[in-house]
């Protein structure tokens, strides 16, 4: 469906134009129209399906019915998300929908200092973009009033939840209006969230699209059965082999990001790290030379990742499979975007193959095995040979094992003198 279909209003349609799109996504088509009728909304969608624009566009089309206030602004918007990259992100995407409206928006998160953000505040705002602990921080210091809360956005529910906010998205819950307009986003609708939503949802319609369990047809996926200890030198062979110009690597630690950061450098392969222990300065720079093909691989943790959105992300590689299946389809979305082909690889040493059994029945799908690679798995070859053991050893061990438990059996008196 087109945006001139949806009742959007002129300055915000040339915007949009402005920017190159013309079809709305199925999260756009669903939402706007439920959001521009004063409805109560729940949002199932993943990052990559639009579900920022879904939110920002009706958002700044209601505010500017309003007209320019006189004097300081009251904030009228509140669009809270869980890290400091997807906060810049939206508020990036306000402005830009939002450039020939005449409404101001402001973005604080934590890890960098205040004074920028205060003085924002200070002209007046009317949609505020904020993670939950700077929001509380600045209202606690008298810089934050949430009376005149119209919209509230809760964005990356799931997420929220994973990091440990339920805590002050409930105080802050406390501090809303209760006549408003609430928006809920989640990838995911665990029963914890629907829990959540039943807090701040009146009578919601519900919005769902790209369920969890699929993935991008357009993404050609492919795993690596390799040791642990050969994964940096297979990656510098797959990097070198690719002819991608744009690269994510996923890390399931902070101090892995750090090290293969440090591995593939030595090869002369231009990358940088993304994580919870860098500085927002130097997360942004990253980012930004990633951006603008500066480095070729940013590697990231999967909290850090969320917010980045770069358009034409030809290949994302998990150098560690994650344990939570759903985590996989967030990772391998961040390519095959807007139409484009992408790909996904993945290495999986012995310990992650469970990990992989429950990606590939969540997904439905078996994932391509590359086998004809220099570092087969070889400790796989080992523990099928240590899983057949010959019969005659196999009932020795066992009868090993019963007289060593008859043996502790007498030797372990129970706590109360008792035989166990």
């Amino acid at each position: 469906m087109h945006f001139s279909e949806l009742n959007i209003i002129e300055p915000i349609l040339k915007a949009i134009k402005e920017e190159g799109y013309t079809q709305a996504t199925p999260i756009q088509t669903q939402a706007i129209p439920q959001l521009l009728a004063g409805h109560d909304v729940l949002g199932c969608a993943q990052t990559g399906t639009g579900k920022t624009a879904a939110f920002s566009i009706p958002i700044l089309q209601m505010l500017s019915k309003h007209g320019t206030e006189k004097g300081k602004r009251n904030i009228k918007s509140l669009i809270l998300t869980p890290t400091r990259e997807l906060a810049i992100q939206i508020e990036d995407s306000l402005n830009a929908y939002g450039r020939h409206l005449h409404l101001r928006s402001a973005v604080i998160f934590g890890g960098v200092n205040q004074n920028k953000q205060t003085n924002a505040l200070a002209g007046g705002v009317d949609i505020l973009v904020a993670t939950p602990g700077r929001l509380l921080d600045l209202i606690n210091q008298g810089f934050i009033r949430l009376n005149s809360i119209e919209f509230f956005v809760l964005d990356e529910a799931d997420r929220m939840l994973d990091m440990g906010f339920i805590h002050d998205v409930n105080k802050i819950l406390k501090l809303l209006p209760p006549k408003r307009q609430n928006l809920f986003f989640s990838a995911t609708m665990a029963p914890e969230i629907l829990k959540l939503a039943g807090a701040i949802l009146r009578n919601p319609v519900k919005v769902e699209v790209t369920p969890v369990s699929s993935t991008v047809e357009k993404i050609t996926q492919s795993v690596y059965f390799v040791d642990r200890a050969n994964k940096n030198t297979l990656l510098v062979d797959v990097l070198n082999d690719s002819v991608a110009e744009n690269v994510l690597v996923f890390s399931r630690t902070k101090h892995g990001c750090d090290k293969i950061v440090r591995h593939i450098s030595k090869h002369g392969i231009k990358s940088d790290a993304i994580h919870g222990n860098k500085s927002q300065n130097n997360r942004q720079r990253a980012l930004g030379n990633f951006k603008s093909k500066a480095i070729r691989v940013l590697v990231a943790t999967d909290i850090a990742a969320r917010g980045i959105d770069i358009e034409g992300m030809e290949l994302v590689i998990n150098y560690d499979l994650p344990n939570v299946p759903e985590t996989y389809v967030h990772r391998i979305g961040r390519t095959g975007r807007a139409g484009n082909e992408g790909q996904a690889i993945s290495f999986s040493d012995f310990e992650e193959k469970a990990f992989l059994k429950d990606i590939e029945k969540l997904t439905r799908q078996q994932i391509p095995v590359i086998d004809n690679h220099p570092y087969p798995m070889e400790v796989f070859e080992i523990a099928k040979k240590m899983e057949r053991p010959s019969r005659h050893h196999a009932l020795k061990n066992t009868n090993s094992i019963k007289r060593n438990n008859v043996t502790d059996q007498k030797a372990t008196p129970s706590k109360t003198g008792k035989k166990s």
